[in-house]
């Protein structure tokens, strides 16, 4: 029974996962806080609220490093966080890109506010073998 309970907890928590996406939005070039391993609600954002014909269904973290000074401006590294729509075959893991002078490390991630913390775990086919566990274990009760 308790099964039940919490593959019907887990059933709404997947209707909300498809519907919209809640992500931090920033970049450390003009808010120092984008770094911060703990981001403060006021860089919260519904996702959905842009407007850019995409629906946005994951988010987004880039690390980027500037090695070498260009234009007047120092080396540096910089953080951004934000939505993104990414169809390639780079959806839902990170990969690392570099250049003359810089590098960059970009993660996305599917559940709300999941490109806070430097961990990109996000597994909804842990939530998929959850309940096929309990599929099984109910159906396995009811034969013997």
């Amino acid at each position: 029974m308790k099964c039940y309970g919490l593959g019907l907890l887990t059933l709404f928590g997947l209707i909300h996962y498809g519907s919209t996406i809640l992500c931090y939005e920033c970049n450390s070039a003009s808010n120092s806080m984008c770094s911060d391993a703990v981001l403060p609600d006021s860089m919260k954002r519904n996702c959905s609220d842009h407007d850019r014909g995409v629906s946005h269904t994951l988010c987004r973290k880039m690390i980027q490093h500037v090695d070498y000074g260009i234009n007047g401006h120092l080396p540096e590294s910089r953080v951004i966080r934000g939505c993104g729509w990414d169809d390639t075959r780079y959806k839902g893991v990170c990969y690392h890109r570099s250049g003359y002078g810089g590098r960059q490390e970009v993660c996305s991630c599917f559940t709300d506010l999941c490109n806070g913390a430097s961990d990109f775990s996000s597994h909804p086919h842990i939530v998929v073998s959850f309940i096929l566990i309990c599929v099984f274990k109910s159906l396995n009760n009811n034969i013997f």
